[in-house]
């Protein structure tokens, strides 16, 4: 009995491996993150999660303070400005803003608190994504995704980018 049961769980948990894979999904991504003159400034990890997709971003060499950080719709990081990542990730078509009553955007997330020796690391988690190829709301679709540090803190409230200031580093989102 004991091993019928052991034997039903691990078909059970190998079957689910199989599907996610026939589906696209990626167990996990990744991303490089570099400053306008194209030296690394961070490094991202995302793995999928039940609520979306967990995200830990750890910098160095950034200015101290907070800095407003998004998931952008477009894997694209072309300096000086990496205006080519588009605007934030919003499959979902909402307002921008973690405080807003209309929002927020797929790709909204708390402030990045960098500290006085230029290093920070924020973990958090890009509700409502998924890292599942083909799903509308996946941060490894066809156009890709980026991830954006901005020079100020975003108020996360006033649409369409919480007032953040200028984009100072960019890193594209990559499946592993």
């Amino acid at each position: 009995m004991r091993r019928t049961l052991l034997l039903a769980g691990l078909l059970l948990l190998f079957g689910n491996f199989a599907l996610a894979g026939e589906k696209g999904g990626a167990a996990s991504a990744e991303a490089v993150i570099k400053d306008p003159g194209g030296k690394t400034a961070g490094t991202s990890v995302l793995t999928q999660a039940a609520q979306g997709v967990d995200m830990v971003v750890e910098v160095s060499q950034l200015p101290p303070g907070s800095h407003g950080i998004h998931v952008h719709a477009i894997g694209k990081c072309d300096p000086p400005d990496f205006k080519t990542a588009g605007g934030h990730f919003n499959p979902h078509t909402k307002k921008h803003g973690l405080k807003s009553p209309e929002g927020a955007h797929t790709g909204d997330l708390p402030n990045l608190v960098v500290g006085p020796d230029g290093t920070g690391k924020l973990s958090a988690t890009v509700v409502g994504a998924t890292l599942e190829r083909g799903n509308p709301a996946s941060l490894l679709n066809p156009n890709g995704t980026s991830i954006i540090i901005h020079a100020k803190a975003d108020d996360e409230v006033t649409d369409p980018s919480g007032n953040s200031g200028d984009r100072i580093a960019c890193g594209i989102i990559t499946g592993k």
